[in-house]
């Protein structure tokens, strides 16, 4: 029997024509951006969450003339960005530039009570649609259902590379949820550093962007299991969806602008106006493709209802991500 789990409403908006659309129009003559806006990321430069910011950055500068400044501020899972976005002057110069591993998981694993309403939620600039769960050669899982029949013969026998209390671990715990299996998770470190684990023999498993994995995958040093999206993103070449292999779960991972709360409704709107043209650009899709990531878009509205979907269904972790820290 099929089980579902849906980890936000970006596949049900999807069918409501929630993606990009055409004729964006900009907040009545609000008189913004009037000088140089700060965009503060929850990340290291050289990672997808960076390059979104850094990309949308530069489609901004083209189309209002005005600068847009990307900070990174990583640590504490994105709380210190979140912090000091937070604490900024409401005038819509400074801008927050995280996902729901900020935004939703740090609230429900226990490192802030602060949630996504804390802030005055823009737009979804993009959505991830390049992670896959990926295992060594050397674990000698070769499918997601032997994956699942090892899993389940042999609790805790094969080791899923996360950081705790992360994104990561989250989709560790969601694939443990639907299909009963049962996975020794550990703490893995970085993208860059499970990625070494898993090319050691230290780590069996993880959830990890196609990019960092795909020459090993070609090369046969890693298996690539399935895609967690709805639909096959094509840039991933031959790899499945789990939906494909009779699970049923999409794990969305949107890229989300948000301004400190009191900033004035029109610039937030403009915000998402300017975000929707750039979306529109041809070149801006060229660019994504560095990321295997196609265009998504989705406004202030929809945003926030894909947000409180996503923490509803994230609070049934809770316990499992508070023990993690």
């Amino acid at each position: 029997m099929k089980k579902t789990f849906r980890a936000s409403l970006l596949s049900a908006l999807v069918g409501m024509g929630a993606l990009v659309t055409h004729s964006a129009t900009f907040a009545d003559e609000v008189k913004w951006p009037t000088r140089p806006i700060q965009v503060v990321v929850i990340a290291n430069p050289g990672g997808d969450t960076d390059f979104n910011a850094r990309t949308m950055a530069k489609y901004f500068n083209q189309i209002t003339g005005k600068t847009m400044v990307v900070t990174n501020v990583a640590g504490g899972g994105g709380t210190l960005a979140a912090e000091q976005v937070k604490g900024a002057a409401a005038d819509g110069n400074t801008i927050l530039f995280t996902h729901p591993g900020q935004l939703i998981v740090n609230e429900v694993a226990g490192l802030t009570e602060d949630s996504f309403e804390t802030f005055d939620i823009s737009c979804i600039a993009g959505v991830d649609k390049s992670t896959v769960f990926v295992a060594s050669k050397q674990s000698g899982v070769t499918s997601m259902q032997d994956l699942i029949d090892k899993s389940k013969a042999n609790p805790g026998s094969i080791t899923y590379g996360t950081e705790m209390g992360s994104f990561s671990h989250l989709q560790g715990l969601m694939l443990e949820k639907l299909t009963g299996a049962k996975l020794k998770m550990v703490d893995g470190g970085t993208v860059a550093d499970r990625v070494v684990g898993m090319l050691g023999g230290r780590l069996d498993m993880g959830a990890i962007t196609y990019g960092s994995v795909q020459d090993y995958v070609q090369g046969g040093q890693m298996v690539a299991l399935g895609q967690p999206n709805a639909e096959r993103n094509a840039m991933l070449g031959d790899v499945p969806t789990l939906k494909e292999q009779g699970l049923d779960i999409t794990m969305d991972k949107p890229y989300v602008v948000a301004f400190p709360k009191g900033t004035d409704p029109a610039i937030v709107k403009k915000m998402s106006d300017i975000m929707q043209q750039i979306t529109e650009q041809p070149a801006y899709a060229e660019d994504l493709k560095k990321f295997k990531q196609p265009v998504a878009f989705y406004g202030t509205e929809d945003a926030k209802q894909i947000l409180a979907k996503t923490r509803e269904d994230f609070m049934q972790f809770k316990d499992e991500l508070r023990k993690a820290k």
